[in-house]
């Protein structure tokens, strides 16, 4: 369902795709120490865009080692044609999107059938009417 799938060069942040029904799938990413409001979801066209800055904080603190850099990043996922994105929520540091393609709606059209004679024939309304 999704086509593919833009990437940084770092890989960050990592995700997962799965498929959680028949027609419907979820993009998990692990996104630690990213608050709401520090995240954004875009669908532009066919792309689904995730956008994360976090606000530095590090004023007036001393560090002895800093391996957890405040990074922003940017992550796209081309989605096929008739993809809806559901919803999206945060949990324990996992962004979560939920994506599905609606089923098309099943149209049944009875074609009656005429009797042809010397022409064509077309049944409009109920009469046959020559062509």
């Amino acid at each position: 369902m999704l086509d593919r799938v833009g990437k940084n060069a770092d890989g960050y942040p990592p995700y997962n795709i799965e498929q959680t029904a028949e027609n419907r799938l979820r993009i998990t990413l692990a996104v630690a120490g990213f608050a709401m409001d520090d995240l954004q979801i875009t669908q532009e066209d066919n792309q689904l865009v995730i956008r994360g800055r976090q606000k530095d904080d590090s004023e007036g603190r001393v560090f002895l080692h800093r391996g957890i850099a405040a990074r922003q990043f940017q992550r796209a996922f081309v989605m096929a044609e008739g993809m809806e994105v559901e919803g999206a929520w945060l949990d324990n540091g996992l962004l979560h999107i939920d994506l599905r393609r609606p089923q098309p709606e099943t149209r049944v059209k009875t074609i009656r059938i005429g009797a042809r004679t010397n022409g064509p024939t077309a049944i409009v309304e109920g009469r046959p009417d020559q062509g």
